[in-house]
């Protein structure tokens, strides 16, 4: 019990201390398709590089970007959660990692309806390598192999759904897919089917809300990579639960 309380306390840290510095990356990634990287505050005064928390020093120390707070808070409750979920069994590193890498998309992609290349395709990467040094690791309760299949499959029925439809699948969901797919194909086949089909469900709601409070119709842009994430969340939450 005591093991268990010290891993959610410290998942939690890391989650709160990465999500603090997850506003500067999400405001400075949140712009239109091909326009540069903002490197200026609201005011005007540059901002010192990538890492940091989203306050200008030349400006008084005002903030930017989205709530620190909230989105702080937000990943401590992601990393939790995984932790509570997954326990001492080595993939649980790898989601850490890759928790408030999901939080940033999910910013971005709420705010600008985009899902940037430097984000997702280093996570399909980055997940790939990572579950591989974990298949060699004591303990571990996934298929690398199952990981990499899923990716493939994920990746290629998005970019089916791109090609039928691009108002309703963005080729950034189709590459991010990439990634979910190998997040959720550690944990077998019913893992992927549950939180592919969880981020469908979700951003069903969600649409649905929207036809209601706001009348929107089928050409209503709406992100759709909060879901997924939220989808693939949920997948990754039972399959470590029932691993």
């Amino acid at each position: 019990m005591d093991l268990d309380l010290a891993l959610t306390g410290a998942a939690a840290l890391w989650g709160a201390a990465l999500g603090l510095l997850v506003p500067r990356g999400a405001y400075r990634l949140s712009v239109e398709p091909e326009e540069p990287w903002r490197d200026r505050c609201p005011e005007g005064h540059l901002i010192d590089g990538w890492i940091g928390v989203a306050r200008c020093r030349a400006g008084g120390g005002h903030g930017y970007g989205p709530s620190g707070v909230l989105v702080a808070a937000a990943t401590a409750l992601v990393c939790v959660a995984l932790a509570a979920a997954t326990g001492t069994r080595p993939e649980l590193g790898v989601w850490l990692v890759l928790a408030p890498v999901g939080v940033l998309l999910a910013v971005v992609d709420h705010k600008v309806k985009r899902l940037p290349d430097v984000l997702t395709l280093p996570l399909a990467a980055t997940a790939l390598a990572l579950l591989g040094i974990c298949a060699l690791l004591p303990e571990h309760a996934g298929d690398w192999l199952t990981s990499l299949y899923a990716a493939l499959a994920l990746g290629g029925g998005y970019f089916v759904l791109f090609l039928i439809n691009a108002n309703g699948m963005g080729f950034g969901d189709v590459k991010l897919a990439l990634g979910l797919g190998a997040i959720l194909g550690w944990y077998g086949w019913p893992v992927v089917l549950l939180g592919t089909f969880a981020g469908f469900l979700f951003g069903s709601l969600y649409g649905l809300a929207l036809v209601i409070a706001r009348g929107a119709g089928r050409k209503t842009l709406m992100p759709f990579g909060p879901f997924l994430i939220s989808g693939a969340f949920v997948g990754v939450l039972l399959g470590a639960f029932g691993a």
